[in-house]
């Protein structure tokens, strides 16, 4: 059974690669496979090895997401920070920055495209090829989107399998947790890109301020925070209240937009229609494929391997996990890579006699962050390409690594050599 668990998985594993549009129905059709088999009831796959309250989290937040963006609040804060800076160089890191925050909180793809018409207009006005802005638009939406617990599915997952509250992203037995390494990486980060940025001149940039729709999905995703924070106190982990907070708030949203802003009836299932469903029937998949793999032993076989390549040298296996993760997820998806390594880095972690998280965070920091070496190497980056598509703008693969290379070397270092210090 061990075998054949292995083939189906290393099968699903490279038409992923191959088909990576066509993810969703993959993953799904490997897990409904192995049910089939026999390797697990349709029950036990669907109550206890899919996470619902991780899903309930990330598709209320999209919600709330494609309301924030409906609004135009993140386009007037960028534009007042425009109007603040003293030259444009500052002005474009402002933006990036800002990007970042955003993305801590709201999903990547999400991020990029209410901030993409920004960085498009301040390059037309500039008279500057917006292909670089728009890198560092995904590559900073990337990085953040790591920080916390609604920032990414990566983090998401890691929290479902460490047992990680909202809070414990910020800090965990009286340590300074994830959202700390992430924002050393992003001073790091902040710095490579003004100094790339200012050579595109030291002029003020004047510009028109983008007028608010509304501040209500402000305030949903303000009560979001607050609410995955107070749950946080009561529940360890990616418990059900939290998912019920952010579905809640996310129902909230839907019926403002419909009854209070009057949006027709067919303008908000368009909206409904267009989240990221791909995604979420992505992630029931691979949970029930690794929750598969695992009922199985292969997980234990492996990091038994890996234990045996790695010997007794923390730092070599802490190097191996970062620097792998890292080439990795620059060609690969790291959702299925996540799931399937979180449970063997914490193996190969206590068989150290260490402290889990040193292992389990420098693979969320690699297979996140490995994301920025490619154009291809996670979602925003491919909705980035396309948008400058749409513009006439081609994006070759050795532009994107101009940028992202160095990037992803040094935020990976900065908050690589950060989670070394303090966990191990």
């Amino acid at each position: 059974m061990q075998y054949l668990v292995l083939g189906i998985t290393i099968l699903m594993y490279g038409l992923i690669i191959v088909f990576s549009e066509k993810k969703a129905f993959i993953a799904m059709a490997a897990a409904l496979i192995m049910m089939a088999l026999g390797v697990v009831s349709p029950q036990e796959a669907f109550t206890k090895m899919v996470n619902w309250n991780v899903l309930m989290i990330f598709v209320g937040s999209l919600v709330i997401a494609e309301l924030f963006i409906y609004s135009r609040v993140p386009a007037r804060i960028a534009d007042t920070l425009i109007d603040a800076s003293p030259n444009v160089g500052l002005a474009i890191v402002a933006i990036l920055m800002m990007t970042g925050f955003i993305s801590a909180f709201v999903e990547n793809v999400a991020t990029v495209l209410v901030m993409a018409p920004i960085a498009l207009a301040l390059s037309k006005k500039l008279n500057m090829t917006p292909k670089y802005f728009m890198i560092g638009l995904a590559i900073m939406a990337n990085l953040q989107g790591t920080a916390t617990l609604v920032g990414d599915p990566p983090s998401m997952i890691f929290a479902d399998y460490a047992h990680y509250s909202f809070n414990d992203f910020f800090f965990y037995q009286g340590k300074p947790s994830i959202f700390f390494a992430v924002q050393v990486g992003m001073i790091v980060g902040a710095l490579y890109l003004y100094f790339y940025f200012i050579k595109a001149g030291a002029q003020k940039v004047e510009i028109e301020k983008e007028p608010v729709k509304s501040y209500v999905p402000t305030i949903l995703l303000v009560l979001m925070i607050l609410g995955l924070a107070a749950a946080s106190f009561l529940h360890s982990g990616v418990s059900l209240l939290s998912g019920l907070i952010v579905v809640g708030l996310a129902l909230v949203g839907i019926l403002w937009y419909r009854l209070v802003c009057k949006e027709s009836r067919e303008t908000t299932l368009k909206m409904i229609r267009e989240l990221d469903w791909d995604t979420t029937l992505f992630l029931i998949g691979i949970f029930i494929v690794v929750g598969e793999v695992t009922k199985v032993g292969l997980l234990d076989t492996f990091a038994r391997i890996l234990q045996g390549w790695i010997g007794d040298n923390v730092l070599l296996g802490f190097l191996a996990i970062v620097g792998v993760s890292t080439l990795i997820s620059g060609f690969v998806d790291n959702v299925p890579y996540i799931v399937v390594m979180l449970p063997v880095a914490a193996t190969l972690a206590r068989a150290l006699n260490l402290r889990p998280e040193l292992y389990m965070f420098g693979l969320l920091i690699g297979s996140c962050m490995g994301g920025n070496l490619t154009p291809f190497g996670a979602s925003a980056n491919v909705v980035s390409v396309g948008i400058l598509k749409k513009e006439g703008v081609k994006m070759g693969f050795f532009d994107w690594l101009s940028v992202g290379l160095p990037f992803t070397l040094l935020t990976t270092g900065a908050t690589s050599l950060f989670i070394w210090l303090v966990w191990k």
